[in-house]
């Protein structure tokens, strides 16, 4: 029988067609034009096509509104420099975890950091010389969904190419080339192997970069250091929209530029994870690399950009003290597992209790890992919560320039002018805007427990009995007491 993940065939197609869709609604129905979410959505009895064209700014729409071939054309100059500064630049090479139908493991090369550095230092360069007028700044800010839109096509691209260069994967093991396919991959439905990916480790050998493996150079290169760039654009665009750059932004750009700086200064752990060792690469990673992450994941600072919010050192430093803990719990548990797998009679791991399982490993039942079966996942999410909370109780209308704010629906609401003379009033949209700048935040809950059920299911087949006996010793999840 055929066992499907995230929903089946039905679900695959929904986010493979439903999640571009949802962005470009992110894109427009919070905007720097009318307001974060759009005016018209605050009034649904008085909802026409028509005023919610208008407050999205598409009265004039065209094709051009959402691509453009020169955008287009900047955005493959982008993968190709990364990856050329990826070849050039010295790597660390590390091997990977065992494959299941060789006797090998894969080599990795690893440069993601260095990458990032000489990719910002150009643009600190740029920006010391012109200032938020960069260009790089500011064609980021004036061609946001002719980006959004070059970075979908080329994740269903490479979806396509992947999928169909699955079909050349001798499948019998073992072969020379090292390449197998997804245990979840093959199950002959094609919109739900085109979504989870057939190949566990796609490499293709490019002219004058030779091989590269694909998974995890999308993984940990263009997309992340692509969030840090969207994300300095807004700062950028902040500037230019009102002369100064307020603490909030500076906040969240900074915690989130450290969460991808660190991932890929560590990017070697990626090598042990779900992704790398279990799920193949299809639309779901390609998508979620290159699109989802920089895009998504910025809609905090795009959201400052055009309503600043003013923080001041006592709430800076509470949630500082909210991403500390959490980085934290996740950094003290993964290295705890480490320690105990790699150096069993360490001092600080020796005395923790554990399960001898039939395989022969041992499954780590106090510490950390004693308080749930993912205690790092709620680290993970709790170092996320500090990008949403500078926001603060979201929303906001752009009124032109001019504007009386003596209605009772502004009394009391905080307002920022713009140097052209429009004014960013929270009045009804207080609190709205959280859909959109929290979303973020809902969103990797679910993927953490999602994930974590996934897990549950694998660890189940591996370890059979014991894992029972593991579940029965460590109740809890992710949270204890809670879930």
């Amino acid at each position: 029988m055929v066992e499907y993940d995230f929903g089946g065939p039905l679900g695959a197609a929904a986010i493979t067609f439903g999640l571009p869709v949802l962005l470009y609604a992110f894109a427009f129905a919070c905007n720097d034009v009318s307001g974060c979410p759009v005016p018209t959505l605050l009034q649904p009895r008085d909802l026409t096509w028509e005023k919610l064209k208008a407050d999205a700014g598409l009265l004039n729409v065209s094709l051009s509104s959402f691509l453009s071939w020169k955008v287009t054309s900047v955005t493959v100059a982008y993968y190709v420099f990364g990856l050329f500064i990826w070849k050039i630049l010295p790597a660390k090479e590390v091997h990977g975890t065992k494959l299941v139908h060789h006797d090998r493991s894969l080599l990795y090369r690893f440069n993601a950091f260095s990458a990032s550095m000489v990719t910002l230092s150009i643009c600190a360069a740029g920006t010391f010389l012109q200032g938020a007028e960069f260009p790089a700044w500011t064609f980021i800010a004036d061609n946001y969904v002719q980006l959004l839109t070059a970075n979908v096509l080329i994740s269903y691209a490479l979806s396509i190419f992947l999928y169909l260069n699955s079909f050349t994967v001798d499948t019998k093991y073992p072969n020379r080339d090292l390449r197998e396919l997804a245990a979840g991959g093959t199950t002959s439905n094609l919109i739900y192997d085109f979504y989870i990916g057939r190949e566990l480790n796609p490499r293709v050998t490019l002219p004058l970069l030779g091989e590269v493996d694909i998974k995890t150079w999308c993984e940990v290169c263009p997309g992340l250091t692509g969030w840090i760039l969207l994300d300095l654009a807004f700062v950028a665009q902040q500037y230019r929209n009102y002369g100064y750059i307020s603490d909030s932004i500076v906040f969240t750009t900074a915690v989130q530029a450290y969460y991808v700086l660190s991932s890929q200064y560590h990017e070697a752990s990626i090598l042990t994870m779900m992704d790398i060792t279990t799920d193949g690469m299809g639309f779901m990673l390609s998508f979620g690399d290159l699109v989802w992450v920089p895009f998504l994941y910025s809609t905090q600072a795009r959201y400052l950009a055009a309503f600043p919010v003013h923080l001041g050192w006592p709430r800076i430093l509470a949630v500082a003290a909210v991403f500390v803990l959490g980085i934290y719990i996740f950094k003290a548990a993964n290295n705890q597992k480490h320690l105990f797998r790699t150096q069993p009679e360490h001092p600080a791991v020796r005395r923790l209790s554990s399960i001898q399982t039939k395989r022969g490993t041992r499954l780590l039942t106090a510490g950390w890992w004693g308080l749930s079966r993912h205690i790092n996942y709620f680290g993970d999410w709790l170092q996320a919560l500090p990008f949403s909370l500078p926001t603060g109780l979201a929303g906001y209308m752009i009124l032109p320039a001019g504007a009386a704010l003596g209605s009772a629906d502004f009394s009391g609401s905080q307002s920022r002018t713009m140097l052209d003379g429009r004014v960013a009033v929270q009045g009804p949209a207080t609190r709205w805007g959280m859909i959109f700048t929290y979303f973020y935040v809902l969103y990797f809950g679910v993927l953490l427990i999602h994930r974590e059920r996934r897990d549950d299911a694998m660890c189940a087949k591996k370890y059979g009995e014991d894992w029972k006996t593991y579940k029965r010793t460590v109740r809890w999840r992710i949270l204890p007491w809670v879930y």
